[in-house]
């Protein structure tokens, strides 16, 4: 089982504000290239979000089922990937002052990764989920629409105009 673990300088709500909007789910998990869908009662325990990863033109469209919802403590996803099989993601995330830790862990469940020995799927999955934290903290910190900070930068209320002195 691959694990990852960030400090992220926003709020446990903050996080999962970023995983409860499935239409986000491109932008923080490494090799999804879009979302097809998702369902109306996401992310409700059982609710599915329809993705597609990998390159033009070698798309493979798949879903991922959320397991457990419990924020802002605990989510956990199982992503099917096609050829690949299906894992489960564990992400646990807990307050540290005005920040919080996030743990990623992920094990294969179905599929040739689970033939993989341990050292070669942890090596290779760790070092796909340290991008995929960055790019969740990047959302959560301020950048994603609705969770605050950067987030009127894209699609918020406009910035208030700024006074220059006359020379």
């Amino acid at each position: 089982m691959a694990r990852n673990v960030r400090l992220m300088h926003c709020t446990a709500d903050d996080v999962f504000r970023v995983l409860a909007n499935g239409w986000l789910y491109p932008l923080w998990v490494v090799g999804t290239s879009r979302i097809r869908d998702v369902a109306e009662d996401w992310p409700a325990e059982g609710a599915t979000l329809h993705h597609s990863f990998g390159p033009w033109p070698l798309v493979t469209n798949d879903r991922t089922v959320m397991r457990v919802w419990d924020p802002p403590h605990r989510v956990v996803l199982e992503p099917h990937g096609g050829p690949i099989g299906v894992a489960r993601v564990a992400i646990d995330v807990k307050p540290r002052g005005d920040a919080c830790v996030v743990r990623l862990q992920e094990e294969p469940m179905t599929g040739p990764t689970r033939i993989l020995p341990d050292t070669v799927f942890d090596a290779v999955t760790r070092w796909r989920n340290a991008e995929t934290l960055h790019r969740l903290a990047l959302l959560a910190e301020g950048g994603a629409p609705g969770v605050g900070g950067a987030g009127a930068a894209v699609g918020g209320a406009p910035p208030a105009e700024k006074e220059f002195p006359r020379p």
